[in-house]
Formats: C-alpha cells, sequence, structure tokens
C-alpha cells in the first residue's frame, strides 16, 4: 500500500431517514425502494409493511438487504409508521407510501430547511406526477387554504399528508405517533393538532418534491363514511364543541349522501365513549386556525377565493 495515498474521506452519517409504508403491492414497492435507495442523499430507508400477504417481504429482503423491513402482523392504516419511526435514529424523517418516491436533492434541501427554522416540526411536500406538471389535487387544496406564511420557509398548514411528508423525529415521537383506531383514516389530523398544540409549525414546502403513481385514487363507500366518522372523533378529542358538533353534523351529511346513515352513524356514536375519554382540547390559536381553513376549503369548494384573515391588535395572526 502506498503510504502517500491519501486515507479515503469519511462519508457524513445521513440526517434523515425514509420510512415507506406499504401493503400488498409488491411492485410498486420494489419500484420506489430502487429510487430511493439511489438518491444522492443515501438516506436510510426502512419499510414499514402493513401485514402484506404477497411477495413484498420477501422480495424486498432479497433486493435490497441493506434496507430494514419493519413487518406487521395487521393492517394499521397510518399508524403503521409508528414502529419504524421508533427505530429511527436521525434527526428527521421522511415518510412515503409505496406509490411515493423523493425526488433528488428533495431531502437534502428539507433538512436544510428545518435546521434553519427549529419551529418548524413538518414539511408537506409537493406532490406530482412523472412529468412534474400534474400536482396532487390534496396540495391544491393545502396550499389555497393556508392563511400565509408570516416568517415561515412556506404556507402555513392546519393539517398534512402522512404519505408525503417530512417530520422532526423528536416531536413525533412526542406527540405519541399515529393513534391506531385512526387508521381508516384522519390520523395525521390527530397528529396534526398536538403538533400545533405543542407550539410548533407545519409547513407546504415546495421544495420538497415527491413523486406519485398514480397520482389519485378513488375512494369506495365505506372509504369515505370511515373518513368523515374519524375525522368527527378528531375533532370531539381536540376541537371546542361548536367545532366538533360542526364536524358531527358534516360527517352524518356524508353518512347520508353515501346511503350508509345507519351503519355508519352507529358505528360514529358507538366510539363517543373512546373519543370523549381522550378529550383535550387545543389552545384557542389552533381552534381558530382550523376553523379558518375549513372556511377556505368550503370557498375553494364554492369557487370563492380563499383569504386570510388579518392580523390582530396583538400582533399575532388571527387564524
Amino acid at each position: 500500500m502506498n503510504a502517500s495515498a491519501p486515507a479515503p474521506r469519511a462519508q457524513p452519517a445521513p440526517r434523515i431517514t425514509v420510512v415507506v409504508l406499504s401493503r400488498n403491492h409488491v411492485r410498486q414497492t420494489v419500484d420506489t425502494v430502487a429510487r430511493l435507495t439511489a438518491l444522492p442523499e443515501a438516506p436510510r430507508v426502512i419499510v414499514a409493511d402493513n401485514g402484506s400477504g404477497d411477495a413484498t417481504i420477501s422480495l424486498l429482503g432479497s433486493l435490497f438487504p441493506q434496507v430494514r423491513i419493519i413487518q406487521g402482523l395487521r393492517d394499521l392504516g397510518t399508524a403503521g409508521f409508528n414502529r419504524a419511526i421508533a427505530l429511527v435514529s436521525t434527526d428527521y424523517v421522511a415518510c412515503c407510501d409505496d406509490s411515493t418516491w423523493w425526488a433528488p436533492g428533495a431531502l437534502a434541501r428539507a433538512v436544510q430547511l428545518l435546521d434553519a427554522n427549529p419551529q418548524v416540526a413538518v414539511l408537506n411536500a409537493r406532490v406530482v406526477g412523472d412529468d412534474e406538471r400534474e400536482i396532487h389535487p390534496g396540495c391544491l387544496m393545502l396550499g389555497a387554504t393556508s392563511p400565509g406564511a408570516d416568517g415561515l420557509p412556506g404556507p402555513a398548514l392546519a393539517n398534512y399528508m402522512a404519505g408525503a411528508c417530512i417530520l422532526r423525529t423528536r416531536v413525533f415521537r412526542a406527540v405519541g405517533g399515529y393513534e391506531e383506531r385512526l387508521a381508516a383514516g384522519a390520523a395525521e389530523e390527530l397528529a396534526a393538532l398536538d403538533v400545533l398544540s405543542a407550539g410548533h409549525s407545519i409547513v407546504y414546502c415546495e421544495q420538497a418534491l415527491a413523486h406519485r403513481q398514480p397520482l389519485t385514487r378513488w375512494f369506495t363507500r365505506a372509504q369515505h363514511c370511515a373518513l368523515a366518522r374519524n375525522s368527527a372523533w378528531v375533532a370531539w378529542m381536540r376541537l371546542p364543541v361548536r367545532d366538533a358538533l360542526r364536524a358531527t353534523g358534516h360527517a352524518l351529511a356524508v353518512f347520508a349522501r353515501q346511503h350508509s346513515l345507519g351503519p355508519a352513524g352507529f358505528s360514529l356514536f358507538r366510539g363517543a365513549f373512546w373519543t370523549l375519554s381522550r378529550r383535550r382540547v387545543v389552545p384557542p390559536e389552533v381552534a381558530l386556525l382550523t376553523r379558518q381553513v375549513r372556511r377556505a376549503e368550503r370557498n375553494v369548494r364554492t369557487g370563492i377565493p380563499a383569504m386570510a384573515e388579518k392580523p390582530d391588535r396583538s400582533g399575532q395572526r388571527a387564524w
């Protein structure tokens, strides 16, 4: 060995880990993991499997021995992220599902933004199709209903997309992760309220670019009802009574439209004791934020431009 040859430069430890949530989509998962392991940021990759019955586990293990696989015994929905994030040793964790992957450089830029803005706990990605021209409708809604930036590195949000976000790991753990009983939807809605209540911010980040195929998916009648029911449960767990009543009325209207008012309504009220036993009302400014965003969502759906409210006299934003 040549003594004068320079020693190889040690690679810096990654600052971010990617967690992929998967269930019975072996081809999509393999393609997504292949893209993620080829990223220039070289993030650690963990696959959180939600009880797949296909060849996902065995094929991933043979193709990607460097990827850690957390195998679940059943479908926990969004809560499937919890066990994987509990093992993360990096400051930040980027979450995606098996149809979503991060663009080269997006994670590095997200780390820079989170380092520079310690008050931000969650970055919601800009999710696009293959050609980057078509944007996920959920991102369009989040951007259209934001009350503004106000010193943040992007539009402030009251919610985020669990399958396309970058989280500050310690904050996610501090709020307790995702609630397993909300497996059918709205688990991130509850987590977002807890993040905001703890004094952190959620931001829509254009530079955190993620791709998804297919860009959207259709919901079944049961999924529509379950999501509306869970959102009402979240409202009773965290929001003032007037907001919880409004969310309940919305859920009942969804049940009626889906011709499931009896069964879905019974399911909603059967969970009343559970939700009320976990009731912890958010601070007034968080409740105001959620009201303003809900109002903006209604305006967007009816074609009225969403407008941010003016600051109050104390200099604080009146969400």
